[in-house]
């Protein structure tokens, strides 16, 4: 029987998985040229993977300052904009975490009772991207061209503050977000479509889209 996972594993787990999630969500959408992917393999599913170094500098740039910020427990919901030319927020992909436990920090990599294995996670993981798969179906093509990019924002809990790298003196590298690209500048026309959600029995994890008009 395969040991349940640490409070630690679950947040590297979690935060790869939103890194593998952006690329796929960059080439479903077609963000980029179809040519600008590599396929590869991730959870036993195929995954596309971005070969443009600045762009892949960006992205894990920005994953690994949310996987710090997910140690602290101060995430609310991680949120990628597809946005067009003039900033307006066209779509947004959702990855909601809600904390269930508290794990004190000498116990975080101590396996949590009751959680989930390693290949447990990885299965609802691969469900997720198959999900995603089938978002082009569901949504039909932007249709945009070059005017469309994307962005990438953290919503932190109520009355929290992005956290320093305790390894570093820097300071967190966030700006604030346009307000019409997070989800308080969603409009309550906007339609929601839940992708795959997963309880970890540590970290739940959800993962939405947001589209519609007036967005």
């Amino acid at each position: 029987m395969s040991p349940p996972l640490t409070y630690n594993q679950v947040v590297r787990g979690i935060t790869e998985f939103i890194e593998v999630a952006i690329h796929n969500i960059l080439y479903v959408r077609q963000i980029y040229p179809a040519d600008l992917f590599v396929r590869r393999k991730k959870y036993d599913t195929p995954v596309f993977q971005s070969r443009h170094p600045a762009l892949n500098d960006y992205i894990s740039g920005a994953v690994k300052a949310i996987g710090e910020q997910l140690l602290t427990g101060n995430v609310d919901k991680v949120v990628v904009v597809i946005k067009d030319k003039e900033e307006i927020a066209l779509e947004r992909f959702l990855f909601s975490i809600e904390h269930m436990i508290e794990v004190e920090s000498f116990n975080k990599d101590t396996g949590v009772e009751d959680a989930m294995s390693s290949a447990t996670l990885g299965q609802y993981f691969r469900g997720f991207l198959v999900k995603l798969s089938m978002v082009e179906s569901q949504l039909g093509p932007l249709s945009l061209g070059d005017d469309v990019s994307f962005s990438i924002a953290i919503e932190l809990k109520e009355d929290k503050v992005p956290t320093k790298n305790e390894k570093t003196s820097n300071p967190p590298p966030w700006i604030p977000a346009y307000t019409q690209h997070t989800t308080a500048g969603a409009s309550e026309e906007a339609e929601l479509h839940m992708i795959r959600a997963v309880n970890t029995g540590i970290i739940n994890a959800s993962y939405t889209q947001s589209s519609g008009l007036g967005y």
